[in-house]
């Protein structure tokens, strides 16, 4: 005679045991979306206001929060490189290196506009405000990769850190300002006390900026971010977050959506990245 529940927890060892195979598949079927030629690479991250004001220089620090919430979820460590505030609130830009195995192909997810819906903070009538900051995304590439970039094609500036760094900050112009002149890419450093050392970041960022732009002829999917840089509003947002007047996060390539904005904005984004992922053909190596 059988025992008492044998059937039950033989039907329950079943069921644990096809979660087990099944988590091991939706592992392998991640690695191999994240077989692009440089996703296994660390990100760097750059963030910029678009349309909306003092709101959308708020949203492009918000998104920037979000990402740095983001990163430990996944043992990464993140680096800030450049960081401009804005007068009122929020930032002008920021770039952040963000460092761990398949960061890159993890964050290029993110590239695009973000859009937000919410009630401004910063209007005393409390109406209703759109606001958009862009995300770009490239990988870091060390000097083993070949990106050709000629020296008489750029233009540097020096000049004095804003971020911390005590007395250093306000007597050696230690930060780097990089414009690449055949493209207009400019890219910025001012992280480390070392001019030499900020120079070698800024150029790592730009050889991820021209490998991407060469990527968008290719594709067409980043072309507005180089150029004539696009718009960063109306009509070009990958993804919309609205607070109000109800709550909502979804993103537009993919239609993966979920009322837990507050959640997204806390970091935890990676539905998202396995949605667009999942989407998304792989890439030619």
């Amino acid at each position: 005679m059988s025992q008492p529940g044998f059937w039950d927890n033989n039907e329950l060892a079943h069921k644990l045991m096809e979660q087990k195979i099944q988590a091991a598949i939706d592992s392998l079927e991640y690695q191999l979306m994240l077989g692009g030629e440089h996703d296994s690479r660390n990100a760097i991250v750059s963030l910029q206001p678009g349309a909306g004001g003092v709101d959308a220089n708020d949203w492009a620090e918000m998104l920037l929060r979000m990402y740095v919430k983001w990163a430990p979820r996944h043992s990464y460590e993140v680096e800030e490189m450049d960081f401009q505030s804005a007068e009122e609130a929020g930032i002008k830009n920021a770039t952040i290196r963000v460092k761990g195995p398949f960061a890159y192909g993890r964050l290029k997810a993110e590239q695009g506009v973000h859009r937000l819906v919410r009630i401004s903070p910063f209007d005393g009538q409390a109406r209703r405000q759109t606001s958009f900051a862009s995300v770009e995304v490239v990988p870091e590439f060390d000097d083993d990769v070949e990106i050709d970039i000629r020296k008489e094609d750029l233009k540097v500036d020096t000049y004095r850190s804003s971020g911390a760094g005590g007395q250093h900050v306000n007597k050696t112009e230690s930060a780097i300002r990089i414009t690449h002149m055949p493209t207009g890419i400019v890219v910025a450093c001012q992280a480390e006390r070392s001019q030499h050392k900020n120079r070698e970041s800024a150029m790592k960022t730009l050889k991820g900026k021209l490998y991407q732009l060469e990527l968008s002829k290719r594709e067409a999917e980043l072309a507005k971010f180089y150029g004539d840089r696009g718009s960063i509003s109306w009509g070009n947002q990958i993804r919309s977050y609205v607070l109000q007047p109800y709550q909502m996060c979804k993103d537009l390539r993919t239609d993966y959506e979920t009322s837990d904005v507050q959640g997204v904005l806390d970091g935890h984004l990676d539905k998202f990245i396995e949605a667009y992922l999942k989407q998304k053909p792989p890439e030619k190596k």
